[in-house]
């Protein structure tokens, strides 16, 4: 049989082309001196071992190996040199999430490159595991994974949104798994044909058994090359939702910020100036746990509709629906300054009455601080009080997130919403399943990282700055059911209206939730409310 790098030492004809001594012959001519001259060091023809010298080595003899090979000891070597380089990026991108280091910030959460580099690295110790007992199930599951992974890889590559969002840091994950994939397939193909060849050579035939430690290997190997295969399955369908979501359109605009690092959405609706050509004073809606557009912004909607207000903005904050993910740590104080940006870009000015819900209260307090001579009221709905921020910056919180951020790439519950609840591209994006999405765990995330240290002394200091300003308005609306259920919930709402010295009222709302806009006598406070604002910031405007 001839052998893939050459013949085999017993095919090998002799440099001199004269014959070899016959058995049972002895060969008087040939001295020492010539056994050094004929003698080379082994190489790939001649293998690491002697050719048997008329007897067959036994086929589970340790020295029966496809280690024999250079070129499979050589690939040994590079699956090690891979996993080590794997295992480094992983490090590196697991450091990311929390702490973005220079040039290295995606739009995007940055769970999928972190997921397709964990494939990877468990590819490799699969692979360096199972070295020397190749499978064909196993060579068969890394040419499927290699298959989705390429499809993974046009995808980002061909929508736009999702190039942006993975950058060059997502790209570089995706097609380092694919090769690793790849280059799997012909790790095994290889080290199968050595074993074959080293049989043969060194026992005669090819062997066709496998012992009960090598059974279970390959079990072992194909159960977890099973898992894998379906991993990524998840990936390449999470991957195509989110190219179906890219294509729903952003009501407003999306700008550049913070160097142009990342883009946030802001929109507007209504006209700047009254039928006398007199500005009109904004609303500016900041959103609580969820994206504004979900249920928050419908009833400034209907205030808009009904003539209450003449017009409003609002915006997602970083990771937030149509916004991109800001680098980490991302504070409050953070966002607030890539919300000014946002609306400095989009020639947007005040006079603002800033009306904001739950933790949203904390970015509106912070933006009112730095723009004091421009915000003319401030309405907080059920707003988090700074000496709360404990609450939503818990170690125990931030693990769930980033484990849960981990495992989004999955995608399983977004997945089986789209197959079997009817959940569409706005429910993803904005809605009900907003919460599931990666962006949306990195933000709060994120929100979490940072509550109870840089957030809070932002928003203290806030305070000392609010503190000196008389003539912000002040609205406090409470949810009954919250100030019930919990005394220090109370206290701290009653605290709040202590914010500026020009409170105009603190409305607690009998049986409404923390979302007290979902009840209708919630949202005529919150109409009435913002109505007695806007007159007022109008009057002041006009006099």
């Amino acid at each position: 049989m001839v052998s893939l790098w050459g013949s085999k030492n017993g095919e090998e004809e002799n440099h001199s082309g004269t014959a070899t001594p016959q058995d049972g012959q002895a060969s008087e001519h040939h001295t020492p001196a010539s056994r050094r001259e004929n003698h080379s060091e082994p190489n790939e023809r001649s293998r690491l071992l002697p050719p048997p010298q008329g007897r067959y080595l036994d086929p589970d003899d340790p020295a029966v190996s496809p280690y024999n090979l250079w070129s499979v000891r050589a690939l040994r070597y590079f699956s090690v040199l891979f996993l080590i380089i794997s295992f480094l990026w992983w490090v590196l991108l697991l450091v990311s999430i929390f702490i973005s280091p220079p040039m290295m910030h995606s739009r995007g959460s940055g769970f999928f490159d972190f997921s397709y580099t964990t494939l990877t690295v468990g590819n490799l110790l699969l692979a360096i595991l199972f070295f020397s007992v190749p499978n064909k199930a196993r060579q068969i599951s890394c040419m499927i994974m290699a298959v989705l992974l390429l499809i993974d890889m046009i995808l980002i590559l061909a929508v736009s949104r999702l190039r942006s969002e993975e950058g060059w840091v997502g790209i570089a994950s995706v097609i380092w798994a694919t090769f690793i994939a790849a280059y799997l397939v012909l790790t095994d193909r290889v080290v199968a044909w050595g074993k074959h060849e080293e049989e043969e050579r060194l026992t005669g035939r090819q062997e066709t058994r496998r012992t009960l430690r090598e059974w279970c290997a390959v079990l072992t190997s194909s159960v977890i090359q099973i898992v894998l295969i379906l991993l990524v399955v998840l990936f390449t369908a999470t991957l195509a939702l989110r190219a179906r979501d890219a294509s729903l359109h952003a009501p407003g605009e999306r700008y550049l910020v913070d160097g142009d690092k990342y883009k946030v959405h802001l929109a507007c609706i209504g006209n700047t100036t009254d039928t006398a050509g007199k500005r009109n004073p904004t609303v500016l809606l900041e959103a609580g746990e969820d994206p504004v557009e979900g249920t928050f912004e419908s009833w400034a909607w209907d205030a808009y509709e009904n003539g209450t207000i003449d017009r409003y903005c609002y915006w997602d904050r970083p990771g937030f629906a149509w916004s991109d993910n800001g680098p980490s740590p991302l504070s409050a104080g953070m966002a607030e300054v890539a919300l000014s940006e946002a609306l400095a870009r989009a020639g947007e000015q005040g006079p603002w009455i800033l009306v904001s819900a739950g933790v949203g209260s904390i970015y509106s307090r912070i933006f009112s601080s730095t723009h004091l001579a421009d915000v003319s009221g401030l309405l907080l709905i059920d707003g988090l009080h700074e000496d709360l921020l404990y609450r939503i910056g818990s170690p125990s919180r931030g693990f769930f997130l980033w484990a849960r951020g981990v495992i989004s790439p999955l995608g399983w519950d977004r997945l089986a919403g789209a197959l079997f609840q009817g959940r569409d591209r706005e429910d993803r994006v904005y809605g009900r399943s907003a919460y599931q999405g990666g962006k949306y765990l990195k933000a709060k995330l994120q929100e979490n990282l940072v509550a109870n240290s840089l957030t809070k002394n932002e928003v203290s200091s806030a305070r000392n700055i609010q503190k000196q300003s008389s003539n912000t308005s002040l609205v406090i609306i409470s949810s009954g059911i919250e100030v019930r259920r919990d005394n220090e919930w109370e206290r701290k709402q009653r605290d709040l209206t202590t914010l500026t010295d020009n409170l105009v009222a603190w409305d607690v709302v009998n049986k409404a939730p923390h979302q007290v806009w979902k009840t209708l006598e919630g949202r005529q406070t919150m109409e009435k409310r913002l109505g007695e604002m806007y007159d007022t910031s109008r009057n002041k405007i006009h006099v």
